[in-house]
C-alpha cells in the first residue's frame, strides 16, 4: 500500500479527550474516530489491526473445536422475556420497537439467541458436545463510556456457547476455553492472568477472567507472582484429552488470584510478602459455566442415552476484540507511539523513501516493495513528500515492526538501513540481502 493513496489521518496534537495511553494514540494514529458518546468507526489502519486479532482469535477458537455462525444485532424480547432476564438486564440494554410496536433489542449478549438456535435444531445427545461462536457486535448502554474502545457502548464481541450433556463433560467444554484463551492472548503479544471473578448479569457458578497488567486498568487485581512462569499451551493440545486439560486448568488455578470483586484479604495475606502481586487490570476476556441457568427455562432438551429427555448444560466464553486492540498498546508502547507485536501489526513492514523523486531512491523503493508484497508481506509504502523527520515519526506512530529506510547516500552504495520499531537497533545491508532477511 502506498501512503500516498491511502488513508491516514495523522493527528501531530494529543487529543484534550484522551485519557489513557492507548485512546490518545489511537487517535493520533489515524486508527479510529469517535462518531458519538462511546461509539466509534474503525478507520483503515485500525481496522487492519482489528482483522488480524479476529483472525487469531477464529483460529485458536477452531482448534478448540468451536464452529462459527453469525447471529444478528437485533433481538426478539421475547426470547428475553422468555429466560427471565429482559427486566433484570437494567439500564445498559437499549431497547426499541419496530414499526409493529414489537418489543425488540440490541443484543448486549446472546445466550437466549443461541440457546432458542440449539434447541430447534438439537435433539439428542450423539450431537454433543456443541460450541457454537460468532464476532459480531453488541451494545451495552454504559453510563460513563471512556478510554476510547476500551470501554465503549458498542463494541465487537467474540462470544462462544458451550451444549453439554453432563456437567462433566460440560466442565471439559470450560476447559477447552480456558486452553483456548491462554493460547489466544500470548500469540496475541499478552500475558493474560486467569482470575476468579464474578458472574454478574451472565449468571452461573464458575467463572473467571482474563486480565492482563497495566496501570490504567479498570480495577485492582490480586495474584501470585508464579503466573509469569507457567507455560502456555502448547499448538498441538490435544483438546479431547479430558486429563490433559484438566490438568492445563489446575496448573494456572493452583496459585491465588482474583479480582477485586472476589478478593480474599486472608488469604492473600498468606502468599509470602516478596510473592504478592497487586495492581491494576484490564479484562479482556471471560469465561462462564452456569449449568442449566438458560437450558431450564427455555426448554433446550436432548435425548440422553437412557432415552430419558435431559437439560444440556452451558457455558459462555466471551472475548473483546476492540477492547483487545487498546490493551495490546496498553501493554507495548514507548514515548513515539505504537509498538505493535508482528502478529497483529498493520504492516510487516514500511518501506521509507527519503527523497521521493529521486530516481535511485525511487528505483530502489520500488525494488523492495514490488519483492516484499510479491512474498506475500504487508508492505506500506511511504512515497510521500514529506520531510524526514516527519516520515520517521509517522512511522514511529503506527508502530509498522520494521522500518526499512531508503536515502540517497546509502542507495548510492547499493544499500538500505533496517530499522527495528521495538529495539531501535538499526543494520545497513544491500538491498538484495534486506529482501532475503525479511522475505526469510
Amino acid at each position: 500500500m502506498r501512503l500516498s493513496r491511502y488513508f491516514l489521518p495523522i493527528l501531530k496534537e494529543n487529543p484534550k479527550e484522551a485519557e489513557i495511553v492507548s485512546h490518545r494514540l489511537m487517535l493520533r494514529a489515524g486508527m479510529i474516530r469517535q462518531q458519538s458518546q462511546g461509539i466509534y468507526s474503525w478507520l483503515p489502519l485500525g481496522k487492519r489491526v482489528l482483522d488480524k486479532v479476529n483472525a487469531i482469535i477464529r483460529e485458536e477458537q477452531n482448534r478448540a473445536g468451536a464452529i462459527e455462525l453469525l447471529m444478528p444485532t437485533l433481538q426478539s424480547a421475547e426470547l428475553w422475556q422468555e429466560s427471565g432476564r429482559y427486566e433484570d438486564y437494567g439500564k445498559e440494554m437499549l431497547r426499541i420497537k419496530d414499526r409493529q410496536e414489537r418489543p425488540m433489542l440490541y443484543g448486549p449478549t446472546n445466550e437466549e439467541m443461541v440457546t432458542d438456535i440449539f434447541r430447534s435444531s438439537v435433539k439428542s445427545y450423539k450431537d454433543l458436545p456443541l460450541n457454537l461462536y460468532h464476532i459480531q457486535l453488541k451494545f451495552r448502554d454504559e453510563i460513563r463510556p471512556r478510554f476510547g474502545t476500551m470501554r465503549s457502548r458498542e463494541f465487537l464481541m467474540k462470544d462462544a456457547y458451550s451444549f453439554d450433556l453432563t456437567q462433566d463433560d460440560a466442565i471439559h467444554s470450560y476447559n477447552k476455553m480456558f486452553a483456548a484463551y491462554l493460547r489466544t492472548f500470548s500469540r496475541l503479544g499478552l500475558r493474560a492472568i486467569p482470575m476468579r471473578a464474578d458472574t454478574g448479569p451472565i449468571g452461573g457458578n464458575h467463572s473467571h477472567e482474563f486480565i492482563i497488567l497495566a496501570d490504567t486498568g479498570e480495577s485492582e487485581v490480586f495474584s501470585h507472582k508464579s503466573f509469569v512462569d507457567f507455560d502456555i499451551p502448547a499448538e498441538d493440545t490435544d483438546f479431547d484429552d479430558v486429563a490433559g486439560l484438566q490438568a492445563i486448568f489446575d496448573k494456572w488455578t493452583s496459585v491465588y488470584a482474583a479480582t477485586s470483586e472476589m478478593h480474599d484479604e486472608a488469604a492473600f495475606n498468606a502468599i509470602p510478602e516478596t510473592d504478592r502481586l497487586s495492581a491494576r487490570g484490564i479484562e479482556v476476556g471471560h469465561i462462564f459455566y452456569f449449568g442449566t441457568k438458560y437450558s431450564e427455562p427455555m426448554g433446550a432438551k436432548v435425548q440422553g442415552p437412557d432415552g430419558k429427555e435431559h437439560l444440556v448444560h452451558m457455558g459462555s466464553y466471551g472475548i473483546g476484540p476492540t477492547r483487545l486492540v487498546p490493551a495490546i498498546i496498553e501493554a507495548s508502547h514507548d514515548e513515539n507511539g505504537i509498538i505493535w507485536p508482528d502478529s497483529v501489526a498493520p504492516f510487516d513492514c514500511v518501506v521509507i523513501n527519503m527523497k521521493t523523486g529521486d530516481a535511485a531512491c525511487d528505483a530502489a523503493c520500488d525494488r523492495l516493495y514490488g519483492a516484499l508484497t510479491k512474498a506475500g508481506k504487508d508492505v506500506l509504502y511511504d512515497d510521500t513528500d514529506d520531510r524526514a523527520g516527519t516520515k520517521f515519526a509517522t512511522a514511529d506512530l503506527i508502530g509498522v515492526p520494521v522500518q526499512i529506510i531508503a536515502g540517497p547516500r546509502s542507495v548510492a552504495n547499493g544499500e538500505i538501513e533496517i530499522k527495528d520499531r521495538k529495539t531501535g537497533a538499526r543494520e545497513t545491508m544491500t538491498i538484495e540481502a534486506a529482501i532475503n532477511k525479511l522475505v526469510g
